[in-house]
């Protein structure tokens, strides 16, 4: 599985995390291809950091609450900022990239603006 599949299945679990009663065994199970490495480590590790990686993107919104933001929107910042405080070794250019890929595939071009927009402030910090 490529790196981009992966990120689109965990977007999915996670995604399935924020929607249902589901534990994090069940919604990995949920996903087709689901034994990756690297998907279990964006899924199991945005997960385990939850609440520090909440409070990040809370930080660098404008003129929007958290708890306002469109839950595909939510689910792509919160890989993105995983891999970003959490996998060094992933260029933050092509994790910006890949959280406005997956807006573009799982909502439209105005999430994929704003996904850019938040990101891109908080690597400028």
């Amino acid at each position: 599985m490529k790196r981009r599949e992966a990120r689109e299945k965990a977007l999915q679990a996670l995604f399935q995390l924020d929607n249902t009663e589901l534990t994090i065994e069940e919604a990995v199970s949920y996903i087709e291809g689901n034994n990756n490495a690297f998907f279990e480590h964006l899924v199991f590790g945005t997960v385990n950091h939850l609440q520090e990686i909440d409070e990040k993107i809370a930080g660098h919104l404008q003129n929007w609450s958290f708890d306002r933001l469109p839950k595909v929107e939510k689910t792509a910042l919160r890989l993105a900022v995983f891999e970003l405080l959490y996998m060094e070794e992933t260029p933050k250019n092509v994790v910006v990239n890949e959280a406005i890929e997956l807006c573009k595939t799982f909502s439209d071009d105005k999430a994929a603006k704003f996904v850019n927009g938040v990101l891109s402030k908080m690597i400028e910090q």
